[in-house]
């Protein structure tokens, strides 16, 4: 069943058990005898009026009909879950209008069933399959909502490559990154040091202007005593 690809995993057991029971119970009524019939129809026309136009083993064979097409149609993997789920929830209403409206069924003045009102009140299981199975998402909903968010985190994506980018061009362009503030810091540091010596007297090649005043421009180095 799950390999048809319309039908999820989570949803065959549901669909496996609940489509077994009542497709057992239509094939049980089918042939059923009239004292079946008599108070099957009695219960039904109780809640629904309009069914006492129906004599009760007519109604006793469309009600197994009915069951018989619904447990089919749960077991048939071709049938969309959303639809045998909404069957089913029309199904188990109608069970369920029945155990709220035929006296003895239910304990006076509660929704607890007495000893004659358990069975008929253990449709309302078939009640919460039927509407979890109507309510499941769509096939196409869904890869439509897991496409929107692929498309959402490639756009998230390129928005975090864009600022890497920027980053790289702040840091290479006319904003100088680590290195630059490092090599300006240097060439400050030279400055200063030059301009320290020249503060002192001293020029570049260690002679001070003292020095050459006393022994003049043309003074070889390797002649001055300062130089040994």
């Amino acid at each position: 069943m799950s390999g048809c690809g319309k039908v999820k995993a989570w949803q065959v057991p549901l669909r496996l058990v609940t489509g077994a029971f009542i497709l057992h119970s239509g094939m049980e009524k089918w042939d059923g005898p009239d004292e079946q019939a008599q108070g099957v129809h009695g219960m039904a026309r109780q809640t629904f009026p309009f069914l006492e136009n129906i004599d009760a083993p007519r109604f006793l064979k469309l009600l197994a009909a009915g069951e018989i097409a619904l447990g089919a149609a749960l077991l048939t993997p071709t049938v969309p879950t959303r639809l045998a789920g909404a069957a089913l929830t029309g199904f188990a209403g109608s069970l369920m209008a029945v155990y709220a409206q035929t006296p003895g069924l239910r304990k006076e003045g509660s929704v607890w069933p007495t000893p004659d009102g358990i069975g008929v009140s253990k449709d309302s299981w078939l009640l919460a399959i039927g509407l979890a199975l109507t309510l499941s998402p769509h096939q196409k909903h869904h890869k439509h909502v897991k496409h929107i968010k692929h498309a959402q985190h490639v756009k998230h994506a390129k928005g975090h490559g864009g600022c890497h980018k920027h980053h790289c061009r702040h840091e290479q362009g006319g904003h100088p990154g680590h290195h630059g503030h490092l090599k300006q810091a240097k060439l400050v540091a030279r400055e200063a040091k030059e301009a320290s010596r020249l503060a002192k007297g001293v020029s570049p090649d260690g002679h001070s202007h003292h020095h050459a005043h006393r022994h003049g421009p043309g003074h070889a180095r390797k002649g001055c005593p300062a130089h040994h």
